[in-house]
């Protein structure tokens, strides 16, 4: 699995994912030129187009934004939000776990929230 980190996305749960796993393949937007500073519709954009998941705690703008990107493509970057209130242990865990565990079948929902149960 390959993720994109939105903005927003807590640098801790980052860290927590590198230190249990450094070949975890998790990159940033603000570390990308292309994306970093741009709205929601150009990150889910470029995340569809090199096949990352979209983490983010942007519940409030990335829904809106999937569901206008899909208005003018059938292509839309699969989305995990995982709620700010929620603990970083229990994100990376989450994290980990769909990266070890998850299939490409996994991802037709589109959105998936944490905490998995």
């Amino acid at each position: 699995m390959k993720w994109l980190a939105d903005e927003n996305f807590r640098n801790a749960i980052i860290r927590g994912i590198l230190r249990r796993v450094p070949e975890f393949d998790i990159v940033r937007a603000q570390d990308i030129p292309q994306i970093s500073g741009h709205d929601d519709l150009v990150l889910l954009g470029y995340a569809a187009a090199e096949g990352r998941i979209v983490v983010t705690h942007d519940v409030s703008t990335m829904i809106p934004a999937m569901r206008e990107r899909l208005r003018s493509t059938t292509r839309c970057a699969p989305i995990i939000l995982a709620p700010d209130s929620l603990p970083v242990s229990v994100v990376v865990e989450n994290l980990l776990l769909l990266d070890e565990c998850g299939t490409d079948a996994d991802w037709s929902a589109g959105v998936l929230y944490l905490p998995l149960r």
